[in-house]
């Protein structure tokens, strides 16, 4: 089964079976102070998980874009992405266990559907603790389903609980859905702890809040929230030892392969394997707005890129753009389900060709670097040796890799501390990773009142900044906690002192208006008909929410708002500067967040 039928099937059975189909949200939360990229199908959905009512419903079902960079050295392999899809369905305060575990047995074992084997299949449920019981209710529902007791294991916290994102809320048990990918026979008892067991499906059940003392209690409204990772599964039923053997990523090869003037090899390297990886991710990334910078999602970009690169040069490719072309055969396989793609395909091409000519010129740099190095080392010096900082240096300032440094090292009689250069690399994941646990750990985010206020002070610097600068100004992302707004907007100029001082006070002239927030459910088609503008325009369902203050903004959202703009009672702006190229970032408070 190929991966766009696994993803219809997917869809089209939680049609039938009451899930209204939403579209995938962009890849750049909104309003999520805890990461810079969706990594779960359940990031969009916080608010109406915490008991907002979402326009499709109770009952959902989406395909989501997803990043995931906390181990982006380990991409390369034959099991890391940095960019994946995530099948999900999910119930917000409606159906339970009995209906959610039905529904996946249904999906992975029925004949229409994936016609898995019962006897290939294996479960894990939460075994309990000294806080919350065993979840029985799970065990014997699989049970009653044909799971065998021997294929049903009990795990604890580490491997069968989810939550909470912080230190209190809600959180749950999950049960975990595992495909045998050895030789036929199945064993008949599940060992969790064989590899060969893979685990193709995630169930959570969010049915309990924790407090501040570390006591449990049970929520108010119950969810559901499932994963299915359409790469994984798609290579666990074709028989595939890697999502990369399969036909997901076979264009993106070949493309490469005409690139480098080959035949197809027998076996993707991890070069090859890095290249479709990141430069997939970072089409997907430019087709949500973002392009390459210094901080935050734009380096993280500028990071995937420039890895691409380095590893085409350890193909062989240089001398030549190849980025964008690889871009547009993503663009090409993707465009159906994602429009956003090919909607921004010029931009994306502009972007990643701009990027690649800019990196060139820091890799010139680079060798001159090099050299100096090189001339520092007096002659009479038997023993030549690049200092592992230095080469470490040259990597991560100037983007050459050992490989280069080693080989140009090589040609002038010297050597290179590898272990130190080692050191050096350790030293910066672990760095990367204590990063990454706060930037990507995602989570439920904040929705206080404080925050409700700032996001509705973005809507109106939005407006102010469309009337001081033009129209061509649109959101490209903001990041709100409690305590102040950061908003990213189109604009190619660094703002004058007069261009911020007409945008705040047009911004308190809304607050003290003292404007009525309101907020009408309607679809797409209507919502454009008022006028109303969309930000990170794939992200809706058919049925959305619009925010509209009187004649100053009229916006989609899904986020939290105060009820009228007199709450904000002042803005300010903190900051303006340079987020990445041809966007620039506004940092404010407002008077009720101080």
């Amino acid at each position: 089964m190929k991966a766009t039928e696994l993803r219809k099937k997917y869809i089209e059975f939680f049609k039938r079976n009451g899930h209204r189909e939403i579209r995938s949200a962009s890849l750049i939360p909104d309003n999520d102070p805890t990461c810079l990229f969706t990594t779960a199908g359940m990031h969009p959905l916080v608010p109406y998980l915490q008991g907002a009512k979402h326009p499709g419903g109770t009952r959902l079902t989406d395909c989501q874009k997803c990043i995931r960079t906390g181990d982006i050295d380990e991409v390369g392999d034959p099991v890391h992405l940095t960019f994946f899809e995530m099948l999900g369905n999910w119930s917000l305060g409606d159906y339970f266990k009995k209906e959610a575990i039905g529904f996946s047995f249904e999906f992975l074992t029925g004949k229409e559907n994936l016609n898995i084997p019962v006897d290939m299949l294996a479960v894990t449920v939460f075994a309990g603790d000294e806080n919350v019981p065993f979840d029985e209710e799970a065990f014997s529902l699989w049970r009653s389903h044909g799971i065998p007791e021997c294929r049903i294991a009990k795990l604890g916290r580490k491997d069968n609980w989810w939550g909470p994102a912080g230190t209190t809320g809600p959180c749950g048990p999950d049960t975990e859905m595992f495909y045998w990918t050895g030789p036929k026979p199945a064993p008949e008892k599940f060992d969790p702890a064989d590899k060969r067991w893979v685990e193709i499906w995630n169930d959570v059940f969010m049915q309990y809040k924790k407090n501040a003392d570390g006591s449990f209690e049970p929520l108010a409204q119950r969810n559901v929230d499932t994963g299915m990772g359409l790469e994984r599964v798609t290579a666990v039923l074709q028989g595939k030892a890697s999502c990369y053997e399969t036909e997901i990523f076979a264009p993106i090869f070949a493309k490469l392969d005409e690139i480098r003037g080959i035949a197809a090899p027998a076996e993707r390297c991890s070069s090859e394997r890095i290249i479709a990886d990141h430069l997939r991710a970072a089409t997907f990334i430019i087709g949500d707005g973002i392009t390459p910078g210094r901080v935050d999602q734009p380096y993280v970009l500028r990071r995937l890129i420039r890895r691409a690169i380095r590893e085409g040069r350890k193909l062989g490719i240089s001398g030549k753009l190849f980025t964008s072309s690889i871009a547009k055969v993503v663009i090409g396989e993707f465009k159906d389900f994602y429009p956003e793609l090919e909607e921004r395909q010029e931009i994306i091409v502009q972007e990643l060709d701009r990027e690649e000519k800019q990196f060139g010129v820091t890799l010139e740099n680079g060798i001159k670097e090099f050299q100096k190095l090189i001339d520092r080392v007096p002659a009479f010096v038997e023993r030549k040796v690049i200092s592992g900082k230095n080469a470490f240096n040259l990597y991560e300032t100037y983007g050459f890799p050992i490989e280069l440094t080693c080989e140009m090292a090589k040609e002038q009689n010297f050597t290179v501390d590898m272990a130190g250069y080692e050191e050096a690399y350790k030293k910066h994941q672990e760095m990367s990773r204590a990063g990454a646990e706060q930037k990507f750990k995602g989570g439920l985010a904040d929705h206080s009142v404080a925050t409700a206020r700032l996001h509705t002070a973005t809507h109106l610097l939005q407006a102010a900044l469309r009337k001081v600068l033009g129209t061509h100004v649109e959101q490209r992302g903001s990041n709100i906690t409690a305590e102040r707004l950061r908003f990213d907007f189109s604009h190619p100029d660094k703002m004058t002192p007069e261009q911020l001082a007409e945008t705040e006070k047009l911004v308190n002239e809304a607050i003290s208006r003292d404007i009525p927030v309101v907020c009408e459910e309607m679809d797409v088609e209507s919502a454009r008909a008022k006028g109303a503008m969309g930000l990170f325009g794939s992200k809706y369902g058919q049925v959305v929410k619009v925010y509209t203050m009187g004649d100053v903004s009229c916006e989609i959202c899904g986020g939290p708002h105060a009820s009228r703009t007199g709450e904000l009672v002042s803005f300010k702006i903190l900051k303006e500067e340079s987020s990445s190229r041809g966007v620039r970032r506004i940092k404010a408070v407002i008077g009720a967040a101080q």
